[in-house]
Order: C-alpha cells, then sequence, then structure tokens
C-alpha cells in the first residue's frame, strides 16, 4: 500500500486530495497542528475523518517533520498548507511568509535529509503571474506576483524548482488557477457569494457586500484539479504544470450565475464596498493547461455554471439544517 503525506489535509484542497488518493488505494496521513479543538469539518464533510491518519506536526517546526517522515515513511508529500486567504496576507504579511514560504522549504529540506527518493509536490497558484505579462498564462509566462501571499507562493515555487536541480528531487509544483467547492472557506468570494445568495433566498439577509466585482478568474472544482495533483507525481519526471480550465469570468458574472439560479437579480442585492478592494488588484487570470492535457491526459471536468449549483444547493441545506438547530 502506497502512503502519502499531506499538509494542510483540513483544508479545501487537502480534504479532496485526501478523499482521491483513499479511493486509490492509499495510505492517507495528514499534518495537523495541535490545538484545543480540531477542525476536521471538511473531512467529515467528505466522510473520511475516520479513514486518514492526523499526525501531531507543524511545517515550521522541522524537527516534527523529520521525525513524522522518519517513522511513517512515506514515498509521496503533498505541501497543500498555506495562510492561503489573499487579502488577509496584507494585514499579516509575516505569517503568510513565515507559513507560506518558509514552510514549504521546511518540508523539501526534511525530504533531502531523510529520504531524498520522497516525491513532493509543491501547491503554487495563479496569484503569482498576477500583473500578467502575458494574456492567457503558461509554464513559461513571467511572473508579477501582487500581494504578500503571491510573493510568499513565489519563494516556495522557485525553492521547489531548486532543490530539484540542486538535489536531483523528485520535486514539482502544480500552478493551480482558481478553484472551488461546497467547501471553500466562507472569506472566499465564491463560497461568500453562494453562501449569501442562499441566505437571500431564505430571507435571511438583504443585501451582498463585495469589493472589484470586474475582476476575472478561472474558476475550476477543487475536485478535478486535486487529481492533477496526484497525476504529476505519477509523472515519469518531474515538471511544472499549469491547471486552469482555460475560461474566465467575472465576480459580476458569477454573481449573476448563482442569483440567477435561485430566480433572483443579483443588481438587487449587490452592494459595492470600497473597504474591500484590494491595494494591489490582480485584474484578471486565465491559464493555459494544454500541457497539462497533453502529458498528464488531465482535464476540467466542471463547468463553473455546474460547480456555482452545486455550491448554492450545498449551502441551502446547510443554513436550513442551522435554521432547524
Amino acid at each position: 500500500m502506497k502512503t502519502a503525506l499531506i499538509s494542510g489535509i483540513t483544508g479545501q484542497d487537502g480534504a479532496y486530495l485526501a478523499e482521491y488518493l483513499l479511493s486509490k488505494g492509499y495510505n492517507v496521513l495528514g499534518i495537523i497542528r495541535r490545538l484545543s479543538t480540531q477542525n476536521i469539518e471538511r473531512l467529515s464533510y467528505l466522510n473520511i475523518a475516520d479513514k486518514v491518519k492526523l499526525l501531531d506536526g507543524d511545517i515550521l517546526d522541522l524537527s516534527s517533520l523529520i521525525r513524522i517522515l522518519k517513522d511513517y515513511k512515506p514515498g509521496e508529500v503533498y505541501n497543500l498548507a498555506a495562510q492561503s486567504f489573499v487579502g488577509t496576507s496584507w494585514q499579516q504579511p509575516i505569517l503568510t511568509s513565515n507559513v507560506t514560504a518558509i514552510g514549504a522549504l521546511n518540508l523539501l529540506e526534511a525530504i533531502r535529509l531523510v529520504d531524498p527518493s520522497i516525491k513532493f509536490y509543491q501547491a503554487s497558484t495563479s496569484e503569482m503571474f498576477g500583473k500578467i505579462k502575458e494574456t492567457v498564462q503558461s509554464e513559461t509566462t513571467p511572473f508579477h506576483p501582487r500581494s504578500p501571499y503571491g510573493v510568499s507562493k513565489l519563494y516556495a515555487h522557485w525553492m521547489t524548482v531548486n532543490y530539484r536541480e540542486s538535489y536531483n528531487m523528485f520535486a514539482c509544483a502544480g500552478i493551480l488557477f482558481n478553484h472551488e467547492s461546497p467547501i471553500r472557506g466562507l472569506e472566499f468570494v465564491t463560497r461568500k457569494v453562494t453562501y449569501t445568495a442562499a441566505r437571500i433566498k431564505l430571507g435571511l439577509q438583504d443585501k451582498l457586500s463585495l469589493g472589484n466585482i470586474d475582476t476575472k478568474r478561472d474558476w475550476g472544482h477543487a475536485r478535478d484539479y486535486v487529481k492533477a495533483m496526484y497525476l504529476m507525481l505519477q509523472h515519469d519526471k518531474p515538471e511544472d504544470f499549469v491547471i486552469a480550465t482555460g475560461r474566465t469570468t467575472s465576480v459580476r458574472d458569477m454573481c449573476e450565475i448563482a442569483f440567477d439560479y435561485l430566480g433572483l437579480n443579483y443588481e438587487d442585492y449587490v452592494v459595492i464596498d470600497k473597504e474591500l478592494f484590494r491595494p494591489a488588484e490582480v485584474e484578471i487570470l486565465i491559464g493555459n493547461p494544454s500541457k497539462a492535457e497533453k502529458y498528464l491526459g488531465w482535464k476540467s471536468r466542471t463547468t463553473l455554471e455546474e460547480m456555482i449549483k452545486e455550491m448554492v444547493e450545498a449551502d441551502l441545506k446547510r443554513i436550513k439544517e442551522e435554521i432547524k438547530g
């Protein structure tokens, strides 16, 4: 039985990846920081909380990572841990840098010291492109991050490349464009839209406050994207891949899709709040997934409309259950 170790297993991507690896017959381990109360809500939502083994550790504590690698000997390590909310990275740039950048370096160094044959996946992001240099972004597009989060991810990305080139490690990065799901955090705009739209439909709220709704993103489903992570570590050589749908949509259009599904007009409810605008905005992102399609056989399967419908339905169900108590 193959063993995989996931940092960030309690997050959206970590939960979906764990579910997918379990379906492949893996023994799935997760690094989890010791807290007074553990948040395994997403694992429970996918009915896999009792099927994974959670290990005490912290990606900021190199000794704990070395101990875990020595004790459990995983063949694959997926680094999904990060302070991943872009907006927060301006308020907490040092925390974001420590967790998102240095955390990745700690994992790479732990693998180098314990067993350099372990395959490593780094969760890179389209936010590294930032102030875009090309209309459609690919693996060769220059980077120009526009947030502390994007800068931190870029450090982790280049460290992954450096360890691959310096120590001949199987270390690769997936440059994932925006990917969402019903278990996305409420602080992210897609989930904020679907959750609030559901509350408005049920008469529990009357407005949705948003920032710049004309920014455009390439949105896919996290369930599809974690399969690309797995395929990268099964590839015959370590390479970096852009994972995207190749379609870009504005926040405004995404609002229209969600509200239309509920029989509502988004213009009657959306309020623009200047306080929610970012200090440096990334106006548009759209990825070219042709390399992943050619070499991994991967393609996004879920449309934006299907994803938003799934998220709205899930939020309606959640809210109704909350009302019932």
